[in-house]
This record gives structure tokens, sequence and C-alpha cells, in this order.
């Protein structure tokens, strides 16, 4: 992007087109004032506009740097494109192409991690990992408004979360192992999918009854 472009952009776009090179940076710097300024002269943006952009620091640049790939994936995998693949391979394509897009920067996705871990931010990162969810559901066709349109949220966020976890540091050929886990998180999805109907409406007693929570609980810290 040449600087007169760079210069009409709105501080929200701005957060976008930097958050990339702030993530190069900070592999080496964490995700703070060093990194920002790396990208900011990467883009020929005045630092002082650069930090006007995020003022609140390191979560607010893995916020933009979140839904830099969460705009990316939309552009990538468009829902009409795809429709023609299994409802499976679809939540696999999504989840896939997001690892990809993190795999050049994997130590700053382990410090990102880190920081959105502090209890300051738990609130925010709640709100992000639905948010990214929200999105892979929707570009995956999903139109539900009832009770599945949460669940399958939750869900999908647990699953996303815990592949994560794996992923940054997996160190198998082509990470392999993710892969076969994230196999592994999604199948599980399917199994309940079909049983949930038959579960919740059993009317079984307390002891035996479908818990949604336990459910997310084990997808979000399952063994490997």
């Amino acid at each position: 992007m040449t600087p007169d472009a760079i210069g009409n952009l709105t501080l929200d776009e701005l957060r976008l087109e930097l958050a990339p090179a702030i993530a190069d940076g900070a592999v080496f710097d964490g995700w703070g004032k060093v990194a920002l300024a790396a990208a900011a002269e990467v883009h020929g943006v005045d630092p002082a506009v650069a930090a006007l952009a995020f003022p609140r620091g390191a979560i607010e640049m893995i916020e933009a740097w979140i839904a830099r790939i969460d705009a990316d994936m939309a552009r990538a995998l468009p829902t009409e494109m795809l429709a023609k693949l299994p409802i499976r391979e679809r939540i696999r394509r999504l989840v896939g192409f997001r690892l990809e897009a993190v795999t050049p920067s994997k130590e700053a996705l382990r410090r990102a991690l880190a920081v959105m871990a502090m209890p300051q931010n738990a609130r925010r990162t709640a709100r992000l990992g639905w948010g990214s969810a929200d999105k892979m559901w929707r570009l995956a066709g999903d139109t539900a408004t009832d009770y599945n349109h949460y669940t399958k949220r939750t869900l999908l966020a647990a699953i996303y979360t815990a592949t994560l976890a794996v992923f940054v540091d997996d160190t198998s050929d082509g990470h392999a192992e993710t892969a076969a886990f994230l196999d592994r998180r999604i199948e599980g999805v399917m199994r309940f999918e079909k049983a949930k109907g038959r579960l919740l409406g059993s009317g079984q007693g307390d002891e035996t009854r479908f818990s949604f929570a336990r459910l997310a609980g084990r997808l979000r810290y399952p063994a490997r």
C-alpha cells in the first residue's frame, strides 16, 4: 500500500493494515512498543499515529491480528466455495486456514496466548474466541438462530482454543499432531450433534442427563 493510501486509512483500517507486521515483530520483541514501531516503519506510518491506533497496548494489537485473520479467511474461503463440502470438512478447512496463517509467526502466537490468558483480559479473550467461532460457522453456512446457534459457537471456540494450545508446541512434520488432534475434536462434535436431540429430550435423571458445560470443558482441556 502506498504512503498516500496509508494516510487515508481510518484508525480501524490502519489497525488491520499494521497487524501482520506487528505480529512479525512480536516473534522477537513481544506484543509491545518495539514491534509496533517496527511495523509503523515498514508501512511508512508516523509512529505517533500508529500508537494512537492501539491505545490499549498489547491486547488491542492481538485483537487486530485476529480481526485481520478473520477478514483474510472470509476472502479466501467464502460460503459459496465451502458449500460443496461436508460440514466437518468446512470446519476443518476454516480452522486449517487460521493455523496456516499464524504458522510463520508461531512464537508471536505463543506470546499472544500468554497475554490473552491474563486475568484482566479474560472477558476480551472470551469475546475474541466466540467472535472467531461465529465467523467460521457463518462461512460454513450455519443459519441457526435457536439454542443451536450458541452451542455450536461455544463448542467450536473450545475446540479452536484447545487446538491452538496443541499447535504452539507441535514440532511434528507438517504439524501432523495438530491435524490429528483437530480431526478427533471435530469427530467428537459430529457425534454430539447426532445425539444431542435425543439426549436433550430424554427426560432422564440428573445423574445421566446431558451436560453441555461438561462437554465443553472436555473439548477445551482434552487429553491429546
